[in-house]
């Protein structure tokens, strides 16, 4: 835990990627829970290989919806690990494909977005490693950091200082 505002530093361009799944139909257990535990043994799998590129994740839960957030380190090494027949993800996806994908019972999709570090910002209060912050270097918010804008790279003189702790700060 971090006790104090802290932002996260990537030196790379990375990648973010989205994935995940919504249960359509509950009670169809044999269409969706095949596809719930695939995605364990792809992490286990990736976290057991140095060289995977993946570099962070975290997941959200919520009625029907599972979604994932990964951290990578270039779109080439989560490519090489999607299309690779000898990992888990290429086989669970065409079992999905054939076995639930046409039914509508399971939706599944993914995002995938290419950033450059100099064009996103992050800001963490009283948190641990989080999101980015995780999958980066955390540094404290201050100075040249103190600001979205600053993180940004961008001049916010025409912002009232409110000073660290005050509820009126704007990032």
């Amino acid at each position: 835990m971090h006790d104090r505002r802290m932002t996260a530093e990537m030196d790379e361009p990375f990648v973010v990627f989205l994935i995940g799944m919504r249960i359509n139909s509950r009670w169809k257990l044999h269409r969706w829970l095949p596809v719930a535990l695939a995605m364990p043994r792809m992490l286990r799998e990736l976290e057991s290989t140095a060289d995977s590129g993946l570099l962070h994740y975290e997941t959200t839960v919520n009625t029907r919806t599972v979604v994932m957030v990964q951290y990578w380190d270039s779109f080439e090494h989560l490519r090489k690990y999607a299309r690779d027949i000898e990992q888990e993800h290429l086989p669970a996806w065409v079992e999905y494909d054939q076995s639930s994908g046409s039914t509508g019972d399971v939706g599944i999709f993914h995002e995938t977005y290419r950033v450059d570090p100099d064009d996103c910002e992050t800001v963490y209060n009283n948190m641990p490693a989080f999101g980015l912050g995780a999958a980066g270097t955390l540094e404290p918010a201050e100075g040249s950091r103190e600001t979205a804008a600053k993180r940004l790279g961008i001049a916010d003189d025409e912002l009232p200082n409110t000073g660290a702790d005050s509820p009126g700060r704007r990032d």
